[in-house]
């Protein structure tokens, strides 16, 4: 056996050309070249610079999505009339209890009553509001709005 003839029972672990971040060689994973590639790179997202440029509502701290006027839910007249029986009081109470409207929060919202549809029973609307319109034609059907 000569020296020369010798030969590896493996092969030969080549080591790669470190460029740091473990199993990635040369480039360590961030591609070729440029800003993004470089280590300490510093560049803010797109979205940051939309939303500097919007103006700001100083002094709403966290209520910043909060509305400024509470939402209205407005009630027809025509649901009123199927809802409520001839001589009945129309309060916000009892308005939920017959689950015409839903509490938002544990609260009852802003309700306005509307004059779409008609109405033919005589009912007491109390603490609501009401448009011109609905409030004569629950008049003219010998109800009350106070």
């Amino acid at each position: 056996m000569e020296q020369s003839k010798l030969q590896r029972n493996t092969k030969r672990k080549k080591h790669r050309v470190v460029g740091r971040g473990g199993k990635h060689a040369k480039t360590a994973g961030r591609g070729t070249k440029g800003q993004k590639s470089r280590s300490g790179r510093k560049m803010r997202p797109e979205i940051r610079d939309t939303i500097k440029k919007l103006p700001k509502l100083r002094g709403r701290g966290k209520n910043i999505f909060k509305r400024f006027r509470e939402v209205v839910t407005p009630i027809n007249l025509n649901v009123l009339s199927m809802v409520f029986a001839n001589g009945e009081a129309v309060t916000r109470a009892t308005l939920v209890e017959k689950k015409v409207i839903v509490l938002r929060r544990g609260k009852t919202p802003r309700i306005k009553i509307l004059s779409a549809g008609e109405i033919d029973k005589k009912i007491e609307v109390s603490g609501l509001e009401v448009s011109p319109s609905a409030k004569a034609k629950i008049e003219k059907a010998g109800g009350k709005v106070s």
